[in-house]
């Protein structure tokens, strides 16, 4: 997921952790369930490809049952595992806690599906009461003193005797995960420490609602004399989206950054630039019920008391020590180091576009509103260079065509449409592939395509599984998805997108060749580290911009002609353009999230810290952070990225470090040695070896900053 997109599942992804959730066995009860239970959702997934979800017959009237039962009988296993009277083993603890909670997982694919892709009032409630039980549920485990016994038994013994490679690693991560989440703490500590996490899962579930209210209910509608500027497509997709809201004749401008993206940059019309800019930066600070200020200052008020229990500081130095960077300063030190660069160039950027508008006679001083509009003007006078002009050439079916033709050239896989009616889906504009392995032919998974925004799903863009690769109990193949918010078009029309959002495509499905290429064993190994995560996707992106993709893929949507020599030339020129905002804007949000949760949280006002932070970091006024403090939901949805959303510029010294790799090899980014170690290394061990030694493994050595430097135009460090 990039640094622009959300997606509010990591509580779901940290109890799916916690109980293994392997995807072959079932045991004997969890069978008579599917047997007996009229609930779907309970039912064992059928039909072709291994058995898939059944979401074209989910309701969300079934979802508190399933996730109950699931619970239930994930507990039921742990017990057992817990009660065994016979001397703890691998065999007889780990291997069994990796293949508990069979049904749980499964009911975990709907339960996502219906929040994140297409939630509605009725699921927000049952979701509230779920959060609370769920966090009881984690605690049942985490805090299961048997249990946490025979863990800490089997890694004792691990350390006089090592155990294979695969199995020490999972021993490690799993004993590892229970210390950090207070297995050694004395009963009545316990207890506090399930409390917090009881209230704090109530907290995340309140504010993504919170969020999305904003989001579905601040849209503008505008007349026909207010499309000045605005591509005829995004006119016609505008239509159609209030007509589907009732305001049939107008033109809809939703509070999503698919929509309010492209109207900042082209829209002539400056009040509603600034309308539109309010809307969608103010989501959570509408000082109304929906306002999230008052939450994010208790859950940093709990995060901190809960870490304290353990005997830590604060909330990062908990939270980091198991990433790459280890430490906040070390996170510190990085984002420092890169600021006062990314600052300087907004500098330059802001003088350029002022220019233009005191040259155009526009009378104004560039406004956050602004930034956007004037920016791409620059772009044009520099650079010769018009966004919509380029748009012409990136049609969504085409980009991912270009998609399967990378992943074809790097990792071997085809992509080739599921039968129709093979495989159910939770929507209509859910499309299929199967992926195989191009020379044995072998199913390697499915991959399911969400490509539009649509009234209950969330923004942004994301990447998950319904069921991940093992080869544990007999091999199990990936259900992968790619989910993304493009504006979708009127009938007829072709979906074109933005270079960015072209990226974003690239980003996301570069988390599902993660997916598929996984050779791990255990169901655990399956995870991997924040800060490291996001580089294998972020590396993705890099295919876009390849002479290959370029030449193929990116033809005009109308008289099919491949997009011009000097255009493609014009967008490798202008390939630093406009970098001070996009790492500035980010970086803002990164550094916010450290310093929150370095800060005393007694009587924080988020307001205030959030301004007087960006005064102290000097934070230009012409531009806001990536995410405002009120609707972070990366960091306070969930604990995901929670202190760790520096996590994207972590992985970004890595890829661009890894891209020189390719950029020094004699066939460039489709070199075959070069890919191979990339899959190899980077890609298919997941979590099974340390993220340091993989890289290491495939680059011969660590990785340096100076390749992002040079990657963005920034002066380059001297020793």
């Amino acid at each position: 997921m990039k640094p622009k997109q959300l997606l509010s599942t990591t509580l779901l992804c940290a109890v799916i952790a916690f109980t293994g959730c392997n995807e072959d066995k079932k045991t004997e009860t969890e069978s008579d369930i599917s047997k007996m239970s009229d609930n779907i959702l309970l039912q064992q997934w059928s039909g072709p490809y291994g058995g898939v979800p059944a979401f074209d017959k989910m309701k969300v009237e079934d979802i508190k049952e399933a996730m109950e039962t699931g619970m239930a009988l994930s507990l039921k296993d742990i017990d057992a595992i817990a009660n065994n009277t016979e001397a703890p083993t691998f065999e007889n603890t780990i291997a069994e806690m990796e293949r508990s909670g069979k049904v749980l997982n499964d009911v975990f694919s709907y339960y996502g599906i219906l929040g994140s892709n297409m939630s509605t009032p009725e699921f927000r409630t049952i979701e509230s009461e779920l959060a609370p039980k769920l966090s009881e549920y984690r605690s049942k485990i985490d805090q299961n003193p048997k249990l946490f016994k025979r863990i800490k038994a089997v890694y004792d013994a691990s350390k006089t005797t090592p155990l294979d490679p695969d199995q020490q690693r999972v021993v490690d991560l799993i004993y590892k995960r229970f210390e950090m989440n207070g297995a050694e703490l004395s009963d009545d500590k316990k207890a506090r420490y399930a409390a917090i996490n009881k209230e704090l899962s109530s907290l995340y579930s309140t504010f993504s609602n919170n969020t999305l209210h904003d989001e579905e209910n601040y849209i503008t509608y505008l007349t026909k004399d207010q499309l000045d500027g605005l591509s005829e497509g995004f006119v016609k997709s505008a239509a159609k989206i209030a007509k589907d809201n009732g305001q049939d004749g107008k033109y809809a401008i939703t509070n999503t950054r698919s929509s309010m993206d492209p109207f900042l940059t082209y829209s002539t019309h400056r009040e509603l630039r600034k309308q539109v800019w309010t809307n969608y930066y103010s989501r959570g600070d509408n000082n109304d019920e929906y306002d999230n200020k008052k939450l994010i200052a208790n859950i940093l008020k709990l995060r901190r008391e809960r870490v304290a229990l353990l005997g830590y500081k604060n909330y990062a130095e908990w939270r980091l020590q198991d990433r790459m960077a280890k430490t906040p300063e070390n996170a510190m030190h990085l984002m420092e180091a890169v600021w006062p660069a990314a600052i300087g160039r907004v500098t330059e950027e802001v003088a350029d576009m002022q220019a233009i508008a005191n040259k155009n006679g526009d009378n104004i001083t560039i406004a956050p509103w602004d930034y956007r509009f004037y920016a791409e003007k620059v772009r044009k006078a520099k650079y010769d260079l018009n966004s919509d002009e380029v748009k012409q050439y990136l049609q969504l079916d085409k980009l991912t065509q270009a998609l399967f033709y990378t992943a074809g050239r790097l990792f071997n896989y085809n992509f080739k449409p599921a039968p129709e009616g093979s495989v159910p889906v939770f929507h209509e504009d859910v499309k299929v592939w199967e992926v195989t392995d191009k020379d044995s032919g072998e199913h390697v998974g499915l991959w399911y395509l969400d490509p539009f925004a649509r009234t209950g799903k969330r923004s942004g863009a994301w990447a998950n599984t319904y069921r991940s690769h093992t080869t544990f109990d007999g091999k199990k193949t990936v259900l992968a998805s790619n989910n993304s918010n493009f504006v979708k078009p009127a009938p007829g029309e072709a979906v074109l997108v933005s270079w960015d959002d072209a990226e974003t495509f690239f980003h996301e499905f570069g988390h599902a060749l993660h997916f598929f290429s996984s050779n791990v064993k255990y169901p655990t190994l399956n995870g991997g580290v924040r800060d490291y995560t996001e580089f294998q996707s972020q590396l993705l992106e890099r295919w876009l911009s390849t002479d290959e993709v370029i030449n193929q893929f990116l033809v005009h949507y109308k008289t099919g002609e491949a997009i011009p020599q000097a255009l493609v030339a014009k967008i490798k020129k202008a390939s630093t353009f406009n970098q001070g905002f996009g790492t500035t804007e980010y970086l803002a949000s990164a550094l916010m999230d450290m310093k929150l949760h370095l800060a005393d949280p007694e009587n924080i006002d988020i307001a205030a810290f959030e301004r007087e932070t960006l005064a102290e970091l000097k934070m230009p006024k012409e531009l806001p952070m990536r995410h405002r403090t009120p609707h972070f939901g990366h960091v306070f949805s969930g604990e995901g990225y929670a202190t760790a959303y520096y996590g994207y510029m972590w992985a970004d010294v890595l890829t661009s470090d890894a891209s020189e790799a390719f950029k020094e090899a004699p066939d460039g980014f489709y070199d075959t040695a070069v890919a191979d170690k990339l899959v190899k290394y980077l890609f298919a061990p997941r979590n099974s070896m340390d993220p340091a030694e993989a890289y290491r493994k495939f680059r011969g050595r660590d990785a340096k900053i100076e390749a992002l430097m040079r990657d963005r135009g920034f002066p380059v460090p001297t020793e």
